[in-house]
């Protein structure tokens, strides 16, 4: 690995305090290219990029390789190993609304939970926690006993380190005591296998999977989308979601013009013309 990406590695690892798996993403992109040049990756311009990138069909995989390099590029700009600043364009990729689920979904998955023993609650209170938070499910699956505070989860290991609150519904905070009384464990971790082990994200998603046929994220996209439809600010949307831009955020007025839309269509006599 040469020095100047050595030295980037350890700036998003240190500095930046990116997630682990963050900074392997870029690790990886990096390094493949800078094993498949003759040239040190300060040295590589557009061209010698897209010939080297221009086989991937994948034009998200291409972004992110892209996006990977062009942050590696400023790095090296502004703490001087180059003298090129100019960024790579990305490809135009349509945005496709995020999945997600009513709340009439949710409950209609919730009605197929076995709450006959506590394996069955834990899945219950795990669904509605997931729905009524928001969280990532890294940040679900961190969650110690200490950071319910009251009606309050306090997110300490959010992306970049951040620190965020959001509120618990009293609805999923019952389901969440309820599994945790008939857990015969006891551990610091509040999410647990069935061995009293911490839940794996796998695991987790097994189960969104078994009872909603979606992933632990588009329970983040529901609750985003029904704050979003329910009239919530988007600034607000974005704090609860511990999003660091609100361009990220702004994803969702895509789903609000879409219920605008449909509601037009299903609603206005003009539309069955």
């Amino acid at each position: 690995m040469s020095k100047e990406l050595d030295a980037f590695i350890e700036y998003i690892t240190v500095i930046k305090a990116l997630n682990p798996r963050t900074i392997k993403a870029y690790h990886t992109d990096l390094s493949d290219l800078e094993a498949v040049s003759s040239k040190n990756l300060v040295e590589l311009d557009s061209s010698e990029i897209f010939r080297i990138l221009g086989n991937l069909q994948n034009k998200r995989t291409l972004n992110r390789k892209l996006s990977s390099f062009n942050s590696f590029v400023d790095f090296c700009h502004r703490h001087q190993f180059n003298f090129i600043s100019s960024k790579i364009a990305l490809s135009k990729i349509p945005k496709n609304l995020p999945r997600y689920l009513s709340y009439q979904m949710i409950q209609e998955g919730l009605k197929r939970v076995e709450m006959d023993e506590w394996l069955g609650l834990r899945d219950y209170a795990l669904l509605l926690f997931l729905y009524a938070t928001g969280v990532r499910i890294s940040e679900c699956l961190a969650v110690n006993e200490e950071d319910i505070e009251g009606e309050w989860l306090r997110i300490r290991y959010g992306k970049g380190e951040k620190e965020r609150y959001v509120p618990i519904a009293p609805e999923a905070l019952k389901a969440l005591r309820a599994y945790q009384e008939a857990s015969p464990y006891h551990r610091l971790n509040i999410w647990l296998n069935y061995r009293g082990e911490p839940l794996s994200r796998i695991s987790a998603f097994k189960i969104t999977q078994k009872y909603l046929n979606v992933s632990p994220h588009a329970l983040r996209h529901s609750y985003a989308t029904a704050l979003i439809l329910g009239g919530a600010d988007l600034r607000v949307v974005q704090e609860l979601l511990g999003h660091a831009s609100l361009l990220t955020t702004q994803i969702y007025t895509h789903v609000q013009k879409h219920n605008l839309k449909e509601t037009v269509l299903n609603y206005h006599p003009m539309a069955k013309y």
